[in-house]
Formats: structure tokens, sequence, C-alpha cells
């Protein structure tokens, strides 16, 4: 293969105590928490609107955020919620805790609730390398916008990418695939036009039982009886969700293999995906009279990502620990999606409901010998079980608080995100709402 070599000088813009790469479930939480600890804080994101795959990816609902009864993710992705609500943005549904929402509303009160904070945003910034000092120490993060190539340096760096961008380029060592095909992406999509008050849909839009699959059963029972009539591509659910607009649906039906980490992959499973919306939507026009006078009107901006890269952290969440609850020494946070394996091939879909919600240690938000470097939400160090689990909203909510205050206590100590002390980091999590 034919090579280049580039070289150029590039202008340091900003110093900050901690920088956040990324502006979705996880970034977003981690700069707020950061911030109101006092630390001087960033995040990158490379769209123009904040929000990840709540937004980008139109994935609805968020879940989880009670089990049994109980509040699982509290502090600020809690008050997120309520001021999310009071906005006419969301809908909390109980018992369970699935948050419905309105994409737009999300973002303006994402971004309302960061610059309130204080946190500069470097919107439509792409990271496309770091610099680094001694002992795996990160100096700066190297982004692309129309300003040309930057850098920003910081103290601390949060990897919320969902994708461990940073850390892959920083060289963490990142868990194994073990040859297991990577779970597959979907696009969501809306339908306008729908019969939102029909009994089905009504019920279906809703998902609010705990220890159920909230997917369509008899549109599902349907689709599978009449696959290779229909001439369907492969599909999962169907699972739909209120959009809080009379007469439009958030559909989760879509399903292609691909690599999100790898460009030309994930460009053709996005164009084979983009074509599958608008045959699922025929499909269901066709077929289901709740549906015979909808239309697409939106269509996510990127296909959801529900597997990449994840770190080789400190310690490695295993299946057994995340469904026993055992409850770490340094437990600072908690999921309580169930375990949830989309088969890459086919229809099929394996779940494991919990008994009771799990526990998320501090070591799986840090790797060995990568002194200022936290990750958040789809990065940190799980097994491929356990994981299936944490992948989620809420759960990325809860350890991208976690991260924000840790990195804002290592800014201020100058201390290494190994040597935390973790009965401050817990307590300062308490002391905001975090559920532990």
């Amino acid at each position: 293969m034919q090579t280049i070599t580039i070289t150029k000088s590039v202008a340091v813009v900003a110093n900050y105590d901690v920088l956040v790469l990324g502006g979705g479930p996880a970034g977003v939480f981690a700069a707020l928490a950061a911030a109101r600890q006092g630390a001087k804080c960033a995040i990158v994101e490379q769209y123009g609107f904040l929000g990840g795959m709540a937004t980008a990816g139109l994935v609805m609902p968020l879940s989880v955020f009670t089990y049994q009864n109980k509040r699982v993710i509290g502090g600020i992705p809690w008050e997120f919620l309520e001021r999310l609500e009071a906005m006419g943005g969301g809908y909390i549904e109980k018992p369970l805790g699935n948050v419905a929402f309105d994409p737009e509303l999300y973002k303006l009160c994402m971004q309302r609730m960061v610059l309130e904070a204080g946190v500069d945003l470097y919107m439509h910034s792409y990271l496309t390398g770091c610099t680094m000092g001694d002992n795996g120490t990160i100096q700066c993060a190297i982004i692309e916008n129309k300003n040309g190539t930057e850098a920003l340096a910081a103290k601390v760096f949060v990897d919320c990418t969902g994708d461990a961008d940073l850390a892959a380029m920083a060289g963490v060592p990142m868990q194994p695939q073990n040859g297991e095909p990577l779970q597959p992406l979907s696009t969501y999509f809306v339908l306008a036009g729908v019969d939102t008050s029909s009994p089905l849909i009504s019920e279906a839009m809703h998902h609010n039982k705990q220890g159920v699959n909230c997917h369509c059963l008899p549109i599902r029972e349907y689709l599978l009886e009449h696959a290779e009539e229909l001439n369907l591509p492969e599909f999962g659910g169907p699972w739909f969700c209120t959009t809080l607009h009379d007469g439009c649906v958030a559909v989760n039906m879509t399903r292609a293999a691909g690599d999100a980490c790898n460009n030309r992959d994930y460009t053709a499973a996005e164009c084979r995906l983009r074509e599958d919306v608008y045959r699922m939507a025929d499909c269901l026009r066709n077929n289901f009279k709740e549906f015979e006078n909808c239309y697409v009107s939106a269509v996510a901006t990127q296909a959801g990502i529900r597997e990449t890269r994840r770190i080789k952290g400190v310690h490695t969440m295993s299946a057994e620990e995340y469904i026993s609850g055992y409850q770490y020494t340094d437990s600072i946070s908690r999921g309580a999606h169930p375990i949830d394996i989309h088969a890459t091939k086919g229809n099929s879909q394996v779940t494991h409901f919990l008994e009771q919600a799990a526990y998320v240690p501090y070591r799986a938000l840090i790797a060995e010998n990568f002194p200022n470097l936290l990750v958040a939400g789809r990065c940190i160090s799980a097994d491929r079980k356990a994981f299936a689990s944490m992948r989620v909203q809420a759960s990325c909510m809860g350890t991208g608080q976690a991260a924000g205050v840790a990195a804002a206590m290592c800014a201020a100590s100058g201390c290494t995100v190994q040597s935390v002390d973790i009965d401050s980091l817990v307590s300062k999590l308490r002391e905001i709402g975090a559920e532990i």
C-alpha cells in the first residue's frame, strides 16, 4: 500500500482540568459531574448536538433507571430526567423507570445543563489522535474541525466515545473478541401517521413491565410466519416506543452485521440498513391496519451500535459477578437492564433478566499504566455477557457520572486515576445522589 508522510505544527488551543471525548449519555454526565466538582471541563463531540445514541441514533426508550421498585441510577442523570419531563420532553414509565422522550427536547435539555455548568463545547469536532508523555500519560487530544487541526491539553481525559477511540489511540489493551461476532447494528426510524390509539400499538409503545421483553409479539409472530413470502431482511423485535407525539412511534427493527470501528464495514452496513428502513415501513403499512397510513418521518443520523471495543481494565466485570449482584469494595454505579444479546445472523435474541440490580466497580473504568485516563459508557471493562446489560443508556449515564467525579478529584489533587481514594469518591457520589 502506498503511504505518504504528513508533518505539521498544531496549536494547543486550550488547557483543561478534565477533557471528555464524546457528548453522549456517558460523556454529558461525566462533564457535568466534573464541572460541578469545580473542574474546568470541555466536551468534544462529532455532531452539532448532544445525546449520542439517544439523539443521533434515536435509541428509545432510555433504560433502566429503577428495578424491584428501587432507583438504581440517580444523581445528575435523574435530575436530567426530571428537567426533561418538566419541559414536556420525557415520560418516566413506572414502575420500571424506562424513559420515553422527544429527541429534540432531549438535545435542548442536555445543552442547557452543560452550558449552565460552564462546560466548553467543541461541536462538529472529530478526535483523530493524541500525544503521549512519559509513563502512559496522555498530554493532548488531537481534533479536526472547520478551524483545522487543533490540540486540547488536559490533566485528565475521559473516553466516552462509545468505541474506546481515545483509549485505542493511546495504546490501551482491549478485551479479546475470541472469534465471537459483534452484536448487529440497527438503524432506528420514526413512523408518523400510525394509529397510536389502537390497543396493539398503545400497549407495545410503553415499556413499563419488569421481566418482560417489550417487543410487539403479535406483529413479530406474523412476520416470522410470513418472512419468506414478504421477502423480509433479518430483523429484531419489533420494538415500538412513543415519541410523546400522537400518531408517531419510534421503531427498533432493522438489523445488520458490521464493525462500526471499520469505516468500510460501517458504511456498507448503514447503506443496507437505510434500504431496510423503507422495506420495513412498507411491510408494516401493507400488512397491519394500525400502520396503513404511516410514513417515515425520521431516520437516525447513524446506525445504533451495540458492541465494539472495550478496554481491558484493572478489573473486568464478569457475567457471574454481574448476575449474582456481587457488590465490589469499589462499587460506583449500578445496572439493571437484562443481559441482551442479539444474533448477528437471523432474527433471534438471548435475554436474561436479573433478579437484582448489579454493581459496577471503579476498576472497570481504568486501565493499568495509563495514569490520567478514565473511560465510561460502552468502553468499560466487562466480559461480553456483563457488557450486554451495561451497554444501555441509563448504565452509561451512571458510569459517566462516576468517571466525571473521579476525574475532577484527580485533576484537583494531582493523583493518578489508579490511586483515587475510593471512600472519598463514593462519598462524593452519594452526596450528589448517585445510587451505589
